[in-house]
């Protein structure tokens, strides 16, 4: 029984070792050729599998760059995105909400980069993953505009789906990539300047001390 167990916990191991090196053979595709469509054949080559293993592994090319994204996700940030969301205060919500988000992004930019030109070209191309991103994506940002709003935080002249609009643009791809790329910002400034961004643009100026008290 114990020699059973071990050859059972050998193969998960190899199942698991095998995933991972399909999953960076996607991402090293994307990184060395940004202008190509990352071929099952040339990632099963990278990855030293067959196309049939990929198969047998994620079901689909569709599956298979859900895979890789959401193993993107978790590389590069998912926990610390799932801990800014649940502060209670509103504006805490969308300072460390964004910063985590355009952090996960910043940290594989060319990666990104590819998808979204990919989903743009040819939105079957990957299989549907940047609009699920895209997706999920609208349903933080549509909380988060509940959550100003709830909270009394929106300025006065802006409406919830205002809110939404501002928020959808300033927390999109292309919004960091004209920081980093476009102007050559560090991640950190680019992170920055979106999060001033929104936050003057959607809330209502916050006062750092209590206004002094009449004598």
């Amino acid at each position: 029984m114990a020699t059973r167990k071990y050859e059972q916990v050998l193969r998960a191991e190899a199942a698991a070792e095998t995933r991972r090196r399909i999953l960076e053979a996607v991402g090293q595709r994307l990184r060395e050729a940004p202008t190509e469509q990352p071929s099952l054949e040339k990632v099963a080559k990278l990855a030293n599998v067959s196309r049939s293993t990929i198969y047998a592994d994620f079901g689909s090319r569709a599956g298979l760059f859900d895979a890789f994204v959401a193993d993107l996700w978790d590389r590069t940030g998912l926990e610390d995105l799932g801990e800014a969301v649940k502060s209670g205060d509103a504006r805490e919500h969308l300072r460390r909400g964004i910063a985590a988000a355009s952090r996960m992004k910043g940290q594989e930019i060319a990666i990104y980069r590819v998808l979204h030109a990919m989903d743009r070209l040819d939105p079957e191309s990957a299989g549907g993953a940047v609009r699920h991103m895209e997706e999920d994506r609208k349903a933080g940002m549509k909380k988060l505009a509940e959550h100003l709003a709830d909270g009394g935080v929106l300025r006065e002249d802006v409406s919830k789906e205002q809110a939404f609009d501002a928020l959808w643009v300033l927390t999109s791809f292309e919004a960091l990539d004209l920081l980093v790329t476009g102007r050559r910002m560090s991640l950190d400034r680019a992170i920055n300047t979106l999060v001033n961004m929104a936050e003057r643009s959607v809330c209502r100026p916050s006062r750092s001390r209590p206004p002094r008290s009449k004598s």
